[in-house]
């Protein structure tokens, strides 16, 4: 293994057909020689966050889905949130980027989310059933096929962005990146 790829998303390539990651986007979240484990952050679940917690929470509104973290634990919940309020024992995944690491901090990021009040209005988080995880070797194997592409991860990616919209939006990022030549005018008498 060269070097960690924490804080990366791994961006499914077209040919892979995996129902789990056909068209994914995920943002690793752990990755060393062991393996890996991040979460798909583009496969909204039709399941509401306040329908979710409802046994354990009173949410008014609706709000967002859950998405579908990946097929490992499906039936747990993982947090990701922007908040350096809460005690956090690591470091951020990617600046803005923090995982709820316990049922106390999950608890917490919830129970903030529901106060109506104009000092909370730039919080934002996700929750994922489940997550995606690789063995010892076996991510840089099916990067080696060419299965996944990988770019620098950003909160706004995780955040702010329709879901849906995440998959084309960071193949456009790649293929910037990765363009030769320089973006074309659309008239050649401009050039």
């Amino acid at each position: 293994m060269s070097e960690s790829l924490r804080g990366h998303f791994l961006i499914a390539a077209k040919h892979l057909r995996d129902s789990n990651f056909f068209k994914a986007v995920v943002l690793l979240l752990e990755h060393s020689e062991d393996g890996a484990m991040g979460v798909v952050i583009n496969h909204p679940m039709d399941v509401s966050v306040s329908s979710a917690l409802s046994k354990h929470f009173e949410m008014s509104r609706a709000g967002q889905c859950i998405l579908a973290g990946g097929p490992v634990e499906e039936n747990a919940l993982l947090i990701l949130h922007n908040s350096t309020d809460y005690d956090q024992e690591h470091d951020p995944v990617v600046p803005g980027v923090f995982v709820g690491t316990s049922p106390d901090v999950f608890e917490k990021v919830v129970e903030s989310s529901m106060r109506e009040d104009d000092s909370n209005s730039d919080f934002q988080f996700r929750i994922y059933a489940g997550y995606s995880g690789w063995g010892e070797g076996q991510l840089e194997y099916e990067m080696s096929r060419g299965d996944w592409f990988t770019l620098p991860a950003t909160a706004a990616m995780v955040f702010e962005h329709e879901p849906y919209d995440v998959y084309e939006d960071v193949l456009r990022q790649l293929h910037e990146r990765k363009r030769i030549f320089p973006n074309q005018p659309l008239n050649p008498e401009w050039n």
